[in-house]
């Protein structure tokens, strides 16, 4: 096997498991513990199910970590068709990685809320159920505005992508046009409320433009360059 191939192979690996961590993370973890609107019900849940929500935490740190070896992986495969454009995914990936690390924060002072510590004495329990309630929503918010680099760096690997002679162009106009679902997804959030739905229903097919690139390089590769 090419050494071309093979780190084509090992970018796909590990977009597959940065795609299956992130859903476990973002959406199965917050879908089974969190009540919208309703802050005792979901401290609760989170309480009788610590080791999920703290799975959900960890999982979460190593979906980063996976991150940044996926684009590294990419880099190694994609710069000598552009360096610029290589560096500047790289660096969009790097941003997006350190939003979600300090973004995590959130999550372990939820823990500490909830731990019952002596300290925290002087609050009634409705008081600390609304300010972890507090805390997660901030996380989750922080999702929001994390979406502008996970469009941001899907440009400049799309149009890697798309001037590469080894990788179907189709892949990298998929990837691009998920890129712009992203970034829409994240301006209905801020500027839209009120159509927030009706754009995430349209937009969640389109972000999927970015699965069959992690397929192509899984089982396909890369044809080899002369």
């Amino acid at each position: 096997m090419s050494s071309t191939m093979k780190t084509a192979r090992i970018a796909g690996f590990l977009y597959l498991v940065l795609a299956i961590t992130g859903v476990f993370s973002i959406m199965y973890v917050p879908s089974t513990l969190f009540v919208y609107g309703d802050a005792t019900a979901t401290a609760n849940n989170i309480k009788s199910s610590e080791l999920l929500f703290r799975t959900g935490i960890f999982i979460g740190l190593i979906s980063n970590v996976i991150f940044v070896f996926l684009v590294l992986a990419l880099y190694r495969l994609l710069k000598d068709i552009s360096h610029k454009q290589a560096i500047l995914m790289v660096t969009l990936v790097v941003v997006s990685v350190s939003i979600g690390f300090i973004n995590k924060l959130n999550q372990i002072v939820v823990l500490i809320i909830l731990s019952g510590a002596d300290f925290l004495s002087v609050f009634e329990k409705s008081q600390l159920d609304a300010l972890a309630y507090l805390f997660l929503r901030f996380h989750s918010q922080s999702w929001e505005a994390i979406q502008i680099f996970w469009g941001l760096w899907l440009f400049p690997f799309g149009l890697l992508i798309y001037r590469s002679r080894f990788i179907p162009r189709i892949m990298g106009v998929l990837l691009i046009i998920a890129g712009f679902a992203y970034l829409l997804s994240f301006v209905s959030f801020l500027l839209l409320p009120q159509y927030r739905g009706i754009v995430s229903q349209i937009m969640m097919p389109l972000m999927f433009g970015e699965l069959p690139i992690i397929f192509w390089l899984l089982i396909k590769g890369v044809k080899d360059q002369s």
